[in-house]
């Protein structure tokens, strides 16, 4: 039976029905939530990809929108004079209670928080008003009632084969494989290989997550093997082939590979949760560096990530001691970048003003940012968390720095005794830059490492592409190397989408006058790209240049970019993988249709 909650020892009817109100919020915020992720099954099936792409774009919406809804009501409904701090007191002690037998309390917590941080001025956020802290446990939330989150398979030596076939087909997708047994033979052959000729103990078994991960124009199986103390995490992509036809595109083992799929650079999976916080438990089994927050945000859970990622950062700056300082490489135009040494990311803020050639507006570069928040990142393109208000520790930051903060964005800057106030900023995983990068390659001899780098740089461009981003700004400074050695773009000011630019080549010039003409001879609009400049900015350095041009040449051609637009233009929406190409099971460069 489930259990009821009786609020006796409370008084405030008014405090009840706000609990109960931003409550209702959240249920009906999980349960649009949940059906746009349910709907990605047959947008895979069908190889819907434009509905598919839509859906992914408006479900990142539906958290904030229900917000809005939920803080117009409870203003319509409630006169500020009645909302006590005893009151407010009171809603989260109710809230807690209706939290007792829910299944996604750690989600409905974080919906708390965003409400009342909407209502509540900053005084209120510690943990008598919002939960600064978590008060509902995640563990053992599944019951009798609910799906398990994981199946389990129990293979035989000689029924392996058996039982992937029924991994596979108990996922019941409604599209015929080209060649399923072919397939499950290949990965059968893989798992074996993988998972050796270790004796098998009697715990032996196959644990398969229960729901697809659907992203981009794939399907991943997310699994583990267990054999007594050994685990074997795999991961199979299915994708479809040109006619439509599913396959198995091959099955991933490597740890780092599957870190690498569930990036901060790659979009956020659609996957239908009954119980979220099993499914990061599972995950985390397998990649027990991941932290929460990334895996939570990863499922299309960001806000609960972001949440998780701020107790996180509070937690580090206690038990830390290190002073904020400006973060390494090229000062930009637009935004100011601090970091903590200690804490692998950066702090992002937006300058008052940019100096010329900068054209631009706050507004326009904030919109420039939730583009790529709602956008297909591909691996290239990083994650940011926008945050509001964030308090630190005065003590760790140097009178220098916050000079420069207050001479360039004093708008955004509050000071007082013991904190800094920071009211608007972005915080972004720490990367070296790439010309920083490609710098010290190039000094320490490491010429393999400079030719990786730049093979990656254009790899990153070609990846944007796909996805119909232009990045605008290519210099080196714009991109990062992730330690795991991936190029990311990360700097979003100047982004455009492939289909708004006009790809041009330079025309001849007209007469000698022209030739020697220190400015263009013909007409330029504000949307006109010609790649043939590029160069003049990229490949100064002549190992740069043999690196770029050995790997990318085509980057610097207009042909190349106008075929690409013409075939987003078109319809086609092109694989990216987010694994390297000669662990596929078929020897084809591309599967795009």
């Amino acid at each position: 039976m489930p259990h009821t909650y009786f609020p006796k020892l409370l008084s405030s009817q008014i405090a009840f029905d706000i609990a109960r109100s931003i409550l209702d919020g959240f249920d009906k915020h999980y349960r649009l939530f949940r059906a746009s992720s349910q709907r990605a099954k047959q947008q895979f099936e069908t190889g819907d990809w434009k509905a598919a792409q839509v859906a992914a774009r408006e479900r990142i919406g539906y958290y904030d929108t229900r917000v809005r809804e939920c803080v117009q009501a409870l203003e319509d409904e409630y006169a500020e004079e009645d909302l006590s701090d005893e009151v407010w007191r009171e809603v989260k002690l109710h809230y807690m209670g209706m939290l007792i037998d829910h299944l996604r309390p750690e989600l409905a917590e974080t919906f708390f928080n965003t409400v009342c941080t909407k209502l509540l001025h900053r005084n209120y956020y510690h943990n008598d008003f919002i939960f600064v802290r978590p008060a509902t446990s995640t563990e053992y939330l599944e019951s009798e009632d609910t799906p398990p989150s994981y199946r389990v398979y129990y293979p035989a030596t000689d029924s392996l084969n058996f039982t992937i076939k029924r991994i596979v087909t108990n996922f019941q997708l409604n599209a015929k494989f080209e060649d399923l047994d072919r397939d499950v033979a290949l990965v059968e052959a893989r798992l074996r290989e993988n998972f050796g000729p270790a004796k098998l103990e009697p715990n032996h078994q196959i644990q398969v997550l229960a729901s697809l991960f659907y992203r981009n124009k794939s399907a991943y199986i997310i699994g583990k093997g267990i054999n007594g103390n050994k685990e074997y995490p795999f991961v199979i992509p299915v994708m479809h082939k040109r006619k439509g036809e599913l396959v198995l595109d091959t099955v991933i083992f490597d740890t780092m590979l599957i870190t690498v799929l569930f990036s901060f650079t790659r979009a956020y999976f659609m996957v239908d949760m009954e119980v979220p916080s099993a499914y990061v438990q599972f995950i985390r089994s397998i990649l027990p560096k991941k932290p929460r927050s990334e895996i939570y945000t990863m499922i299309g859970l960001q806000k609960h990530g972001k949440n998780l990622f701020y107790r996180d950062f509070l937690h580090h700056l206690k038990y830390s001691s290190d002073r904020i300082e400006a973060a390494p490489g090229i000062r930009g135009l637009v935004m100011l970048v601090f970091a903590l040494p200690s804490f692998p990311y950066v702090f992002k803020l937006i300058k008052d003003s940019f100096p010329p050639p900068k054209e631009t507006t706050k507004a326009l570069i904030k919109e420039k940012y939730l583009l790529v928040k709602n956008h297909d990142r591909v691996g290239r393109m990083a994650d940011t968390l926008e945050y509001s208000d964030v308090a630190f520790p005065r003590s760790r930051f140097s009178e220098e720095l916050l000079a420069e903060i207050k001479q360039y964005a004093p708008s955004l800057l509050e000071v007082n005794d013991d904190e800094v106030v920071i009211k608007h900023l972005y915080i972004e995983r720490r990367m070296t830059p790439l010309n920083i990068w490609l710098t010290e390659a190039e000094q320490r001899g490491d010429m393999a490492g400079m030719e990786h780098g730049l093979k990656e740089y254009g790899s990153a461009i070609k990846d944007l592409v796909a996805a119909n981003i232009f990045p605008g700004d290519m210099l080196y400074k714009n991109f990062g190397v992730t330690r795991h050695g991936r190029v990311v773009f990360y700097d979003y000011d100047e982004i455009e989408y492939i289909t708004d630019c006009n790809f041009r080549k330079i025309p001849l010039p007209r007469n000698e006058e022209d030739e020697m003409s220190a400015e263009p001879w013909y007409p330029i609009a504000k949307n006109d790209v010609f790649p043939e400049q590029f160069g003049t900015f990229l490949l100064g350095n002549k190992n740069v240049k043999e690196y770029f041009m050995k790997h990318h040449a085509d980057l610097l051609t207009a042909e190349y970019w106008q075929a690409r637009k013409k075939r987003i233009v078109d319809g086609k929406v092109d694989d990216v993988f987010p694994y390297p190409q000669e662990i596929r099971f078929c020897n084809q460069t591309s599967t795009t249709s």
